[in-house]
């Protein structure tokens, strides 16, 4: 594997794919020598195959600088694909129609890593069971949000934390809070809190993870709720905190960051962690 200063050249590809009667478009971002593992990059709504801050982009590019083709698409409805607009919970036809199009196009490959964003990151680990050519999952903050785990979570690491900030007893000190407004918010808050789970929460990501056979790295941001939801989550159910303690997880925690990656330095971050985890996998 080439050193990170010696950067192999890439070429980069426009692909256009049916999912059903619809088009679909990628890019591909192909090595000069293509090595047998690759990345899938599952966008998360609204975004399309650029991301946030360019940041798909410039990852598919360091990660085929470094031997691994890259395909990023957008899903129907989504970016300059076609179709209606649709959420990460119907998107398993379009990532099936992305990995026939990758293998094609990669006759070299011989397995995927799905990497995702957020609620990407949920579709990617709920379709990854599905496919025996799937060897690995990269989650980056997934998706787990119910109104009881953003109100606990908000309760937790908003309103204890305002408690502690100048700023507020400053405001407070000038008469700058609007008491019944705030009151109100809170005791909606706290009342979404009290709920009980009916069910499993996140059920369906739960058995999907429970049946993938592959390795799993989680990337959790250090300033965002999504990721805070995912540590209660872990906290909070006993089968999710049984799940973790056994499964062969790997994570990283890039302090600071929100939940894009919006700074060169959080991104850069992520690409060399996503690297060391993707080399031995």
């Amino acid at each position: 594997m080439a050193d990170d200063h010696q950067q192999t050249p890439c070429q980069e590809l426009a692909l256009r794919f049916s999912c059903g009667d619809e088009k679909l478009i990628g890019i591909l971002s192909l090595p000069r020598t293509p090595g047998p593992r690759g990345v899938l990059i599952v966008t998360g709504g609204p975004q399309y195959r650029a991301g946030s801050h360019r940041q798909f982009t410039l990852l598919a590019r360091r990660l085929a600088a470094q031997g691994f083709p890259v395909l990023r698409f957008d899903y129907r409805g989504m970016g300059d694909s076609e179709g209606q607009v649709r959420d990460y919970r119907s998107i398993t036809g379009d990532i099936d129609s992305a990995l026939l199009q990758f293998f094609h196009s990669v006759p070299a490959l011989r397995e995927v890593i799905l990497w995702g964003l957020c609620d990407g990151a949920t579709a990617a680990a709920c379709h990854a069971p599905r496919d025996a050519r799937i060897t690995g999952l990269v989650l980056l903050n997934p998706w787990v949000r119910s109104p009881a785990s953003l109100a606990r979570t908000t309760l937790r690491h908003y309103y204890l934390r305002r408690l502690g900030q100048g700023d507020f007893w400053r405001k407070l000190a000038g008469g700058g809070l609007h008491w019944a407004a705030s009151l109100a918010t809170l005791r909606s808050t706290a009342a979404d809190a009290a709920l009980t789970e009916a069910e499993l929460p996140q059920a369906e990501l739960y058995h999907a993870l429970c049946q993938f056979q592959g390795k799993v790295f989680i990337i959790l941001s250090g300033e965002d709720l999504g990721a805070r939801e995912w540590d209660q989550l872990i906290k909070t159910s006993s089968a999710w905190r049984t799940l973790a303690s056994c499964a062969p997880w790997q994570h990283a925690h890039i302090a600071g960051a929100n939940h894009t990656f919006a700074s060169a330095a959080w991104r850069a971050q992520v690409e060399h962690a996503c690297l060391a985890w993707m080399r031995p996998c």
